[in-house]
């Protein structure tokens, strides 16, 4: 039977991680150094902004993992500014810097996590936004980063390539964003697939967006609408997530 990521164990979750960046390793080699100028999915970010920010996104999530096993405060970022200048530095650097950049970001993350005593996974780290989560969390961060960028890079990769129980993860996630920030109200998903096939607003009034668990994640990432229909008279765009 297939689990809800959720209800995964640890171990479980780190393979689930692992796969997802070797997906975007495979995804990026596919790439000739010429295709990293290219445009991305993300609207103002070439390809070569989205290598830089995952890489750079491992080394942040590093630093939380760090400060769960230290018990030394290091935040991901210092600001959103040094984020962003931290992103458009790593679009400059050249093509093989770039690479080796994702290479050695994830081997230091992967590193970080393997040195955590079992008894630190559950001590409180602050993600960018301000939120604080046990570090166990900095495993599904990193784990959406990998999978939804890889299609980013517009290459190939495909919401249909993310992993069942990963995309009801997002789902639910975003769902919830949703509704912490009072936004999305009024919407209900609907997959016609997967083993959780309701998200968000369940009140008998709400608009129904229904589609496959794949086409609703890149209807409610914002990347796509394609597959994805709605119960009121036209689809909207979906309420920001992150």
């Amino acid at each position: 039977m297939k689990k809800h990521h959720s209800a995964m164990d640890l171990d479980e979750r780190l393979v689930m991680v692992r796969r997802g960046t070797e997906h975007f390793a495979e995804a990026l080699a596919e790439l000739y150094d010429t295709d990293l100028d290219g445009d991305s999915l993300l609207p103002g970010w070439t390809r070569r902004h989205v290598v830089a920010h995952v890489g750079y996104n491992a080394l942040a999530i590093a630093r939380l993992v760090d400060w769960a096993t230290t018990g030394v405060e290091t935040r991901m970022y210092e600001s959103p500014d040094a984020r962003d200048s931290e992103i458009a530095h790593g679009a400059a650097l050249s093509a093989k810097e770039l690479r080796r950049l994702f290479e050695h970001s994830a081997a230091e993350l992967e590193r970080a996590w393997r040195g955590m005593p079992e008894k630190n996974w559950t001590k409180q780290v602050k993600t960018s936004s301000g939120r604080l989560v046990p570090a166990t969390e900095t495993v599904w961060m990193r784990t959406r980063e990998v999978w939804i960028h890889a299609v980013d890079l517009d290459d190939g990769a495909s919401f249909d390539d993310i992993p069942a129980d990963v995309l009801e993860h997002i789902l639910t996630d975003i769902t919830d964003t949703w509704k912490d920030r009072d936004d999305g109200a009024g919407i209900r998903l609907v997959a016609t697939d997967g083993s959780q096939p309701v998200f968000g607003d369940l009140a008998a009034d709400a608009e129904v967006v229904s589609g496959s668990l794949a086409d609703l994640a890149a209807w409610a990432t914002g990347r796509s609408t394609d597959g994805v229909t709605s119960s009121a008279e036209e689809l909207k765009e979906a309420p920001v997530w992150l």
